[in-house]
């Protein structure tokens, strides 16, 4: 069996021209860079950078954010390298098709899925959440929550999922304009946050900078089923006592703030959608990592600095808005409510896009069922969005998912190792190929961002492992009995070459 079979560069390109499957370039840098703010910056950098201080470094988190800053850098440089020679829809999966091979692509394509339906489900879900908490914070009367007999029936998921669904099918360009206009705003309430933040900081509560390690309050239950499903992989499997603080909390508080950082990878899977992507592409992922890393850094040191660590592990759910109320500033609390609904509105629509773009790479390779890679005359796969809208608002309003939110995680980490392992074996196989930008220190770089993304995902739980696995296995069944066999690069089907191949460049 050929599993390991892989697509050419040139074939992949020139499918992007084939008619009646294809997408329209209209994004610019600017555009893509404001994806990344979109979908990395939402709810998170309100909480995690607190829960980190709180739990696991103190104020070392700083350090925690820039360790985990490195690591996503360097992972967005091999997004960009790849993204610039094959500017086509499908972001991991497509380049792990033409390097690695075939079922190595469909695993990370079948992990994306799963990726961006559970984040575009739990998103919306707590989009509803938030919602309905600031409206009791201004005063306001009512919710988004309906009640008939039995079934409890959350509404607001289905509004944002509905509204984006609609901007999606008229054209991706407008999706990106709403979505600016609403990122640029969210970026200017966490600067007015964080200045304001800053006239609350005191020196003392710095120190000490890296507290003493001490067991967590988890590590005495351990030891049972419970315990073991909800300690990291690699406790599990080396016998080691859970940490927090000291040099172990500034680690596990890495792992914990990296997944703030995750979503840059959807932007890659709108490369096909992009103006001159050879340029744009890299460049866009790498402006909005930066804005990325600048805000969460700049919101670490203000959370860490109004009040004491161990103030904010007092506390249930720590967020920059417990410090605010920690040190009497009670009116923040609505501004940054009003910054969390309008964070998780944009990460939304940019978790959709990334959605129906995986799976319309994959159905244009025969790997799932061609139909669902048919484009309308506005460029966008009507049916395929519509279908995706669907299913993310139904699991969102009716299902309780907050136990499967690692899932996210684990799909993203295990889709930036393979990514990241690309980089040399492309070096090797195509050394011809023109690359506007690449990644310095082939093949070491590339193998060290592998191992530590590794690093990162041995860091989550048992549990998580298990569902992983699961999913897998469901995805190996789905891929032998039907994949396989329809596969474009099995010939099967042949796709005629668009005039010219038009790669965007």
């Amino acid at each position: 069996m050929q599993v390991f079979r892989t697509k050419s560069v040139e074939q992949t390109i020139a499918e992007t021209g084939e008619e009646g499957r294809s997408l329209k370039r209209n994004l610019t840098w600017w555009d893509l860079a404001v994806m990344g703010v979109a979908v990395a910056v939402g709810a998170g950098i309100f909480s995690v950078g607190a829960q980190a201080a709180a739990f696991h470094a103190g104020p070392a988190v700083i350090v925690s954010f820039l360790i985990a800053g490195i690591v996503c850098g360097a992972a967005v440089m091999c997004y960009a390298e790849l993204a610039s020679i094959i500017p086509v829809a499908g972001s991991a999966y497509t380049f792990t098709y033409t390097t690695i091979g075939e079922i190595v692509a469909w695993v990370i394509g079948w992990d994306l899925i799963l990726e961006m339906l559970m984040a575009g489900s739990v998103i919306s879900k707590y989009w509803g959440v938030y919602l309905n908490d600031f409206m009791r914070l201004m005063g306001w009367q009512g919710n988004t929550n309906l009640v008939v007999g039995n079934i409890h029936l959350d509404v607001a998921p289905t509004i944002i999922v509905t509204f984006f669904t609609v901007l999606l099918v008229l054209g991706t360009k407008i999706s990106a304009r709403v979505d600016g206009a609403m990122t640029v705003l969210k970026i200017g309430i966490v600067l007015f946050v964080v200045v304001v933040g800053f006239f609350y900081v005191k020196a003392e509560n710095f120190s000490p900078f890296i507290p003493p390690a001490q067991p967590t309050s988890s590590a005495a239950g351990s030891a049972s089923v419970g315990g073991v499903m909800t300690q990291t992989l690699w406790q599990y499997a080396t016998g080691t006592r859970p940490m927090m603080y000291g040099v172990a909390g500034i680690v596990s508080g890495a792992a914990l703030v990296f997944f703030a950082f995750i979503g840059f990878d959807v932007v890659a899977t709108a490369a096909e959608e992009t103006e001159n992507p050879r340029r744009n592409v890299p460049l866009g992922i790498g402006v909005g990592m930066a804005l990325i890393i600048v805000m969460y850094i700049l919101v670490a040191i203000v959370t860490t600095g109004m009040v004491s660590y161990k103030d904010l592990a007092k506390q249930q759910d720590p967020s920059l808005a417990t410090a605010f109320e920690l040190v009497g500033a009670d009116w923040a609390a609505r501004i940054i409510s009003f910054g969390i609904v309008l964070g998780l509105t944009t990460v939304v629509m940019v978790l959709l896009l990334g959605l129906t773009r995986v799976v319309f790479a994959m159905s244009r390779d025969c790997l799932l069922p061609r139909g669902l890679s048919a484009t309308g005359r506005r460029g966008t796969p009507v049916a395929l969005q519509i279908c995706s809208g669907v299913l993310v608002a139904a699991v969102a309003s009716f299902s309780d998912i907050d136990v499967l939110s690692d899932m996210v995680n684990i799909g993203t980490l295990s889709a930036f190792a393979l990514v990241s392992i690309s980089i040399p074996i492309m070096r090797r196989k195509r050394p011809d190929l023109p690359r506007s930008f690449s990644v310095p220190g082939n093949p070491w770089v590339p193998i060290l961002i592998s191992l530590a993304t590794m690093w990162l995902m041995l860091n989550l739980s048992v549990l998580t492992w298990i569902r992983f696995v699961v999913w897998l296995a469901l995805g190996f069944i789905v891929y032998f009995s039907y994949g396989y066999r329809h596969a474009l690069a099995g010939g099967r089907h042949a796709v005629a070459e668009a005039p010219g191949g038009d790669d965007g460049s």
